[in-house]
């Protein structure tokens, strides 16, 4: 049975019953930087990791949409992404796409006046799932 520890209500570290921490561990991740433009898919075969986005400049109000390779994704699994730097705009990453073997993540700057210049780093996580 999955156990916490709290502070004041706040969840601080959640553990499963044996005491070992939720999510992946040492080794299970990856990085990788995309090329090109910021439309540029990238491969990356592992559960969890990093993607550093091209700096090509996304204008405000612009979105851009890239398709990650990877062989751990099945059509059916939740995949999660955060930025983990934001530095110039306003931009916001979320996936629009799962299917089995890739998935895409679209970039889109919410800023009405500054564009995002920054090569953006977006942390990923793949949360296999079943319908039954």
């Amino acid at each position: 049975m999955p156990s916490s520890s709290s502070t004041h209500g706040l969840q601080t570290e959640a553990r499963s019953s044996d005491g070992r921490k939720f999510g992946y561990g040492t080794g299970d991740g990856s990085s990788v930087t995309q090329l090109t433009s910021r439309a540029t898919g990238v491969e990356i075969n592992s559960n969890c990791g990093t993607i550093t986005t091209d700096d090509a400049s996304l204008a405000a109000g612009a979105e851009a949409t890239f398709t990650v390779t990877n062989s751990k994704v099945e059509a059916g699994d939740v995949v999660t992404v955060a930025l983990q730097t934001i530095t110039t705009g306003t931009p916001l990453a979320f996936v629009t796409d799962v299917s089995d073997g890739s998935f895409d993540i679209t970039i889109s700057n919410l800023n009405a006046s500054t564009a995002d210049t920054s090569a953006d780093l977006i942390n990923f996580a793949v949360i296999k799932s079943v319908t039954s």
